[in-house]
């Protein structure tokens, strides 16, 4: 039987509280200054992940940062802390260790984590962009998006995941927009994608005008902060949002019955996959990321799947078809950590036609 690790964070202070009830009691920022002092530790024990060709079991292991923790503390603090949870991941008997939402993007992406590890180490961002492409392109069809029409945007595109996404999207004949804050490292994946595909790629800084645009959003980004908000969209729109935090704001789903939003990334895992921690899923559904991770320990493929900022088509393609032969597969539509049902996307239509049709009146 193999076995994995698994690094998870909390995005917020109200994360905190889950484990410890009295951080509600408390100010957010005297919570995370305590944060900044607490060990990593472990926070359950992950059996029944379970096909007829291979067994794992594993543990969630805490790094107590919040992604404001992250960006604001000394990086090599951050990385040290990142690495004492993997270490013990380790010597709770992991064989491969994955990097859950910051503790991915922290540094040079694992590399660092790595090398001060004696297992392997993987992001998990190859099968969560195999995942985030296949659930887009489900939901485009449930929402009558004709993908190979419809102007796509990815946002985050410089990151590891972006650039992976937007190079697969570009193959498929994808009109692509990609934007990002860098505008350097937004020029070099765009002549990347031209220089592989032929596929000149629209390049833009400007999120509010880029969103507008866009008949199908993939977020991608790293920022700490929700970036798309209820009246950026157009109607009818699509946002898949792989990003946690999530880049989309909470009140569009508030305000909005006209756009559809869904999580990417979430997967039904095989077997009777007991995680003996609530995240916000389904029993038995994870995080494509934690996926992966698993993956390789059923396989018994302790290497270091996806790591460092150049994830490869072929570890995409690879990942996917490892996540076939076991079972794993894209769960239903979650929306803001509620389920999406084909009756919500028939009324999301129909409510972005009215609107269309009395823009044109």
């Amino acid at each position: 039987m193999g076995t994995f690790g698994f690094i998870i964070h909390p995005i917020g202070v109200s994360d905190v509280s889950r484990k410890f009830p009295i951080a509600k009691r408390l100010p957010d920022r005297l919570v995370e200054a305590g944060m900044a002092w607490m060990p990593p530790m472990k926070i359950s024990h992950i059996t029944g992940v379970e096909s007829q060709f291979g067994r794992a079991e594993g543990w969630f292991v805490s790094c107590p940062l919040t992604p404001r923790l992250m960006l604001s503390l000394p990086e090599e603090k951050v990385l040290r802390k990142i690495i004492t949870a993997g270490q013990m991941a380790a010597d709770l008997g992991a064989k491969v260790v994955g990097l859950g939402a910051f503790t991915s993007v922290v540094g040079d992406a694992g590399i660092t984590v790595r090398k001060n590890l004696d297992i392997a180490v993987t992001t998990g961002n190859s099968y969560t962009v195999g995942t985030a492409l296949e659930a887009t392109e489900k939901a485009a069809s449930l929402m009558e998006i004709d993908m190979d029409e419809a102007n796509v945007l990815v946002l985050g595109a410089t990151g590891s995941i972006g650039k992976v996404l937007s190079l697969i999207m570009a193959d498929n004949g994808r009109h692509l927009t990609l934007c990002a804050r860098d505008a350097r490292r937004l020029g070099q994946v765009a002549d990347s994608i031209t220089e592989r595909t032929g596929m000149v790629p629209r390049v833009t800084r400007d999120l509010p005008e880029a969103v507008g645009r866009a008949d199908v959003v993939v977020c991608v980004s790293s920022a700490v902060e929700t970036v798309i908000n209820a009246n950026d969209l157009k109607p009818g729109a699509l946002v898949c949002d792989v990003s946690r935090p999530r880049n989309v704001s909470a009140e569009v789903k508030r305000l909005r019955d006209d756009v559809l939003i869904i999580e990417g990334g979430v997967v039904k895992v095989p077997g009777d996959a007991s995680f003996n921690f609530d995240f916000g899923f389904p029993p038995g559904h994870s995080y494509a990321c934690m996926a992966e991770t698993m993956i390789l320990a059923m396989e018994e493929n302790y290497s270091d799947w996806s790591l460092g900022r150049d994830l490869s088509h072929e570890r995409v393609l690879g990942i996917g078809k490892l996540a076939k032969r076991h079972g794993f597969e894209v769960a239903g539509f979650r929306s803001f950590e509620r389920a999406v049902t084909l009756d919500q996307i028939e009324r999301i239509k129909e409510k972005a036609k009215r609107k269309r049709k009395s823009s044109v009146a």
